[in-house]
């Protein structure tokens, strides 16, 4: 299946902007998070964000590429992070995101990466309550990455499964 194919099929199935203002206002991982290693699965590290409350996995694949999974400080909504060092042709201000996983796709803002990643990394969050969108990620083998202008890239999957669990037990710790 071509990446436009996917995108022209999935556009009916499900979109949702992550607004700019849930970095910013701490529903997010930021530049100010504190993280705290909790524990490890499967090539995946859970985090406690001492800052929001909340736990969160991280992923870097073969390829460089960081995922990160978590729920928002509220802990009503879950997201993704997904963030290259590959030029995907991202300016200073804020740009669209589209995640296809199998035939869905889901839409978010490419923002500034976390403090917490390595230098040269840019990528974006994507936010959502619909119930497919955490059953895709863990689920599911792979998703495309499709930044507004240039670069779209794939990411592998493996371990999400078991690593949604382990943050669960984590938030579970820190009383979430």
């Amino acid at each position: 299946m071509t990446i436009s194919r996917t995108v022209t099929t999935a556009c009916a199935a499900f979109c949702l902007s992550a607004s700019a203002a849930l970095a910013s206002d701490g529903v997010l991982p930021s530049s100010d998070s504190v993280f705290t290693k909790w524990g490890e699965t499967e090539g995946w590290t859970i985090y406690k964000d001492e800052t929001r409350n909340s736990c969160l996995a991280e992923r870097v694949d073969d390829a460089g590429n960081v995922l990160q999974m978590g729920l928002t400080a509220e802990h009503t909504l879950g997201y993704i992070g997904v963030f290259t060092q590959a030029d995907i042709g991202l300016s200073e201000g804020k740009e669209k995101l589209l995640i296809a996983i199998d035939g869905d796709l889901y839409e978010g803002e490419a923002q500034q990466k976390s403090k917490h990643l390595a230098d040269g990394y840019t990528g974006g969050y994507v936010v959502s309550s619909d119930a497919d969108f955490v059953t895709d990620i863990m689920k599911k083998y792979e998703m495309v990455v499709m930044p507004e202008h240039e670069g779209a890239f794939i990411i592998n999957l493996d371990g999400t499964y078991k690593a949604i669990e382990e943050s669960r037990k984590c938030n579970e710790e820190m009383g979430a």
